[in-house]
């Protein structure tokens, strides 16, 4: 039997071996020739049609915008919004920034943009550092009541703002900082730290638990195993809490205008000002690159990192 055995390999193997022998080359190397053409199906049509209609939905309003703002007001009075301009000029992009007036303030909207840097700028980090590190004990140092805990977060993600602004501003005044940039800054490092939370704790848990456990028999401590694993392994969901907090920050016009003061008012407050203005004549063009600049911070960052966003936003939204 043994003997028979080895002659039906041996069989097998010299068979194998002369089929591959007589077998072309070209035929080896797979299917050769033009690709076949896909055919343009109904499917492909409705799908790609939707979607050439809602980009179309989003580009024409700032294609408006931005030929308007390249115009002067002569040509703009003529009433063709949709034509390019004849005479392309900068004057309303100079003028929005450093010279249109909001009440007694002729400075455009230079001031309004450098309060929105400092605000922006310590809000973010100081959130998203405290976010990082609660959803990291959340998901990895589970401790007594952490899951009532992370109920209240979640309960807070989905308060209403407007609820809380009249306690807030009474808080604010009692502690002396109404009114302030640092009072702004603590408002949205505190509204921004219950979906962050969330955000966080769940792709932390998606993380191999076995990385966690090996750390921990090395000797490995909180703030070691913090800073040498997660925090390298957690980028893409740092770049969704970083565009996050960056588009509600720099975006926000209702904190701004009630926690604060004229001469801390950030962008948009100044925006409202200036597109508002009851004084003189309306200057569309100067409304218009008014807006794009304030729009601009938000959507440089998003386009920079809008891949990251994508992959961290799914790993950290589905696990829970």
């Amino acid at each position: 039997m043994a003997n028979v055995s080895t002659f039906d390999t041996t069989s097998t193997v010299v068979t194998d071996a002369a089929v591959l022998a007589t077998t072309p080359s070209r035929a080896l190397e797979g299917p050769s020739g033009r690709k076949p053409k896909r055919r343009l199906s109904r499917r492909n049509i409705i799908l790609y049609g939707t979607l050439g209609l809602a980009a179309l939905y989003y580009l024409l309003p700032l294609y408006v915008m931005v030929v308007t703002s390249l115009k002067g007001m002569p040509e703009i009075r003529m009433g063709n919004v949709f034509s390019p301009p004849m005479e392309i000029t900068f004057e309303p992009w100079v003028k929005a920034w450093a010279e249109a007036c909001t009440g007694l303030n002729c400075d455009g909207l230079s001031r309004g943009f450098w309060n929105s840097v400092r605000i922006l700028l310590p809000s973010v980090v100081v959130s998203i550092f405290i976010a990082s590190v609660s959803g990291y004990s959340l998901a990895n140092w589970r401790f007594k009541g952490s899951e009532l805990f992370f109920s209240i977060l979640i309960i807070g993600a989905f308060i209403p703002y407007q609820v809380m602004i009249y306690p807030i501003v009474i808080i604010l005044r009692e502690i002396g900082i109404y009114g302030t940039l640092t009072g702004l800054i603590i408002v949205h490092t505190i509204f921004g730290m219950p979906i962050l939370t969330l955000l966080f704790r769940n792709y932390f848990t998606s993380l191999p638990e076995e990385l966690f456990k090996a750390a921990r028999i090395d000797g490995a401590g909180f703030w070691q195993i913090y800073g040498r694993i997660m925090l390298p392994m957690a980028l893409p969901i740092f770049v969704v809490a970083m565009i996050l907090q960056v588009t509600g920050i720099w975006n926000d016009f209702l904190f701004g205008v009630v926690f604060t003061r004229p001469d801390s008012y950030p962008m948009t407050v100044q925006l409202n000002n200036i597109v508002n203005s009851v004084q003189g004549v309306k200057e569309y063009n100067v409304n218009m690159a008014a807006t794009l600049l304030t729009g601009a911070v938000p959507l440089i960052v998003y386009f920079v990192s809008g891949r990251l966003f994508v992959r961290g936003i799914a790993a950290g939204a589905v696990k829970g």
